[in-house]
């Protein structure tokens, strides 16, 4: 049976899954007042937090290394979803100027093309709304945990 590691790096290592929620928060606020800024925060902090403490434990080298794959991945499954919309569109805008009666059709086309993207969208927030809340708890309490359809980019 392994022994729970310290609080200290129990604390630290929820730190490492909260930061991603936490850039989340601060790139949606920045969003809200008008700013177009995007960089891939939900990376960088867990990033930051996990490079300065990861020496100090096993413990937090696999909680950061696991929120790292997760945040990761995540980003990467939103640049497919992303890839695959502009097609979609580029797809029918392509239709739509070769059919010249297929306006009505191409705007409901593309309002449900928006309502799916903000359904899965809607969809994968609250998944690593979840997710992000289920691995810290499970790191504070000193359990293991490992996030499900996660890349493992680092090991």
């Amino acid at each position: 049976m392994r022994e729970k590691p310290q609080q200290k790096m129990r604390i630290w290592a929820m730190f490492c899954h909260f930061s991603a929620l936490l850039a989340w928060i601060l790139l949606f606020s920045l969003v809200f007042i008008g700013i177009p800024f995007y960089l891939p925060l939900n990376i960088l902090l867990p990033l930051i937090i996990w490079q300065f403490n990861k020496a100090k434990s096993p413990w937090i080298d696999f909680q950061g290394k696991e929120a790292l794959n997760f945040q990761l991945s995540l980003t990467f499954y939103t640049l497919i979803i992303i890839i695959i919309s502009l097609l979609v569109m580029l797809f029918i805008c392509a239709i739509a100027v070769t059919n010249k009666r297929a306006g009505d059709e191409m705007k409901m086309v593309l309002d449900g093309l928006i309502s799916v993207w903000f359904l899965i969208t809607t969809i994968m927030l609250l998944l690593q709304l979840f997710l992000v809340n289920f691995a810290a708890f499970k790191a504070y309490h000193g359990d293991y945990y490992r996030y499900p359809l996660t890349i493992r980019v680092l090991r």
